[in-house]
């Protein structure tokens, strides 16, 4: 099974700036201080350098007089990030349909019906949270780090347009019901209807995500 490690608070500090990068909160091309952001958040200089230098690494920011200028992810970048996801997403649904367990088709079942629970609510963050869940539970359930660790930052990447798509009353609805067909095929073990339904799945999204 896939182990995580433990979170310092270099680990938070980076995934709190990582998500207000790619939501948004930070605007492409505004300037990162490191002292501001250690007021902002709370925390000594030692680990918001650790989380800048883990952001250059990613290519969220780039070195721009004395702070730091965020890149965040082109157009450019979500053309390729959606291509890879193409590419690897079958792949990993496949695998996870040949190695999931009883226990962890039903973890997958709960966050697949907390989702549909949301979306009747229309709360468009929660919605969002479960729908990036459950995509980690498929990687995750693949028992595979090298799927995990390459497909969870890419779905990651593309939180602020997912944003989008969640708000879309009927995209949103479309897409609980892929999460349905790619829970039941993981669930009769079949990894060829696996990989079909996350196919369509993420091509459906890239679709939408490319209109707006």
């Amino acid at each position: 099974m896939i182990e995580h490690k433990t979170h310092t608070l270099a680990d938070q500090v980076f995934e709190r700036l990582e998500t207000d990068i790619l939501s948004g909160v930070y605007a492409r091309g505004e300037i990162l201080i490191e002292m501001e952001l250690c007021q902002k958040l709370g925390v000594s200089r030692t680990p918001v350098r650790e989380a800048l230098r883990r952001l250059q690494q990613e290519h969220l920011v780039e070195e721009y007089g004395k702070g730091l200028k965020v890149l965040g992810v082109t157009t450019e970048d979500l053309q390729d990030i959606m291509e890879m996801r193409l590419r690897l997403e079958g792949f990993a649904a496949a695998r996870a349909a040949e190695r999931i367990t009883e226990e962890q088709l039903q973890e997958l079942k709960e966050t697949l019906d907390l989702q549909e629970f949301y979306l009747g609510k229309h709360d468009s963050d929660h919605i969002k949270g479960m729908d990036s869940k459950f995509h980690e539970l498929v990687y995750k359930f693949s028992d595979s780090v090298v799927i995990y660790d390459t497909l969870t930052p890419l779905h990651n990447k593309v939180q602020r347009y997912r944003q989008k798509s969640v708000e879309n009353n009927s995209r949103a609805n479309l897409s609980v019901k892929e999460h349905r067909a790619i829970y039941e095929a993981l669930a009769a073990h079949d990894p060829k209807a696996a990989e079909a339904a996350i196919l369509e799945h993420t091509k459906n999204a890239k679709n939408h995500i490319m209109k707006g």
